[in-house]
């Protein structure tokens, strides 16, 4: 499997959770945890598809640009970021233990990686394409 397979297979599947996530959000825990953590997996969803989204662009971009290993590292910060960031909102909403939040911001700060990450891969390879750098 080339990258440009592996992000649009993962952005696919991240896809596919954030609707199931999303409904048992919705139809599964609206009476069963706080107002507030509700809104933390409502959170947490609304990132993780964002996400599922830009992964699936990593791939498209590197079936145009497959040399584009910048592009390739962003898909990973994304993954990574997505894993941190949804996921520990996710298990602070079912288990209740505060003290996860502290992953959150990790999880977020590899997601702004993979934006400039993806920025600069893209800048890079298209510039490269063109004759420039």
């Amino acid at each position: 499997m080339n990258q440009a397979q592996l992000w649009l297979t993962i952005g696919a599947i991240n896809g596919g959770v954030t609707v199931a996530l999303g409904a048992f959000g919705a139809h599964g825990l609206k009476n069963r945890v706080p107002p507030e953590l509700l809104a933390n997996w409502l959170t947490a969803t609304n990132y993780l598809g964002l996400h599922a989204l830009v992964i699936l662009i990593c791939g498209l971009v590197l079936l145009q640009l497959p040399a584009a290993r910048l592009v390739n590292a962003a898909g990973w910060a994304f993954l990574l970021g997505s894993v941190l960031f949804s996921g520990s909102l996710y298990v602070m909403t079912l288990t209740s233990i505060r003290q996860l939040g502290m992953i959150t911001p990790i999880g977020g700060v590899a997601l702004i990686i993979g934006w400039m990450l993806l920025a600069l891969g893209v800048w890079r390879s298209a510039a490269a394409l063109n004759g420039g750098i």
